[in-house]
């Protein structure tokens, strides 16, 4: 049955799928918890195992896009693939179950993701970025999530630590009480593992996803 424009909406697919599987254990149990925890309810529909290693889940939300990343990023060996465009409506209640262009460049994306830099790709459908502008920023937005998780894939789980403690204390101080560290060891330890950096490249991600689907609507 085809599909009409006017039961189409756009959207993001982030796609997922565990490296060297066979030869370690299954980890997408372990994902799905971090995910959950990072994006929740903000995907529209919710990450789950779709087929064997891989994991998926469905958002209109750039910034949920850009958080799903850095959580996964913060776990090892994962491929990741996000396809922009049309979803049929309405959702259905499962990632398995929606049918679109999205889907299909979320496919096209995880697979092209196993040679790409960082292991990351980002395909729209023929529907986004139908001109150059469309298509500049699609490789912009891709660009700018390719350098934020091959940044942040260089910190250690110390470097992780302050990051959760400073973003839940709000302030060096506050965080240098809570580990029983010097403010100026929270500073030395955020600068190692490159806070401010990764803001601005997770802000520069955000807002280029969100040009990316407005280029398609």
């Amino acid at each position: 049955m085809l599909m009409k424009q006017t039961d189409l909406t756009n959207w993001a697919v982030v796609t997922a799928d565990q490296r060297h599987s066979r030869r370690s254990s299954d980890r997408v149990p372990e994902a799905l918890e971090a995910l959950q925890a990072s994006v929740g309810s903000r995907f529209r529909l919710r990450f789950e195992r779709t087929a064997g290693d891989e994991l998926q889940g469905l958002t209109d939300d750039p910034g949920a896009v850009v958080d799903a990343v850095l959580a996964l990023t913060r776990l090892p060996d994962w491929h990741i693939g996000i396809g922009l465009g049309a979803v049929q409506l309405p959702l259905p209640g499962s990632t398995r179950e929606a049918r679109g262009p999205a889907y299909l460049a979320a496919r096209t994306a995880v697979e092209q993701a196993r040679r790409a830099p960082a292991h990351l790709r980002l395909v729209g459908a023929e529907t986004v970025g139908g001109g150059p502008y469309g298509e500049d920023v699609l490789r912009q937005a891709e660009s700018a999530l390719v350098l934020l998780r091959a940044l942040v894939s260089r910190r250690t789980p110390e470097g992780w630590e302050i990051m959760d403690v400073l973003d839940d204390a709000g302030s060096g101080r506050l965080a240098a009480q809570r580990l029983g560290i010097s403010p100026s060891a929270v500073s030395q330890r955020a600068s190692r593992s490159a806070r401010g950096e990764s803001q601005l490249g997770a802000d520069l991600a955000r807002a280029l996803l969100a040009k990316a689907l407005e280029s398609s609507a």
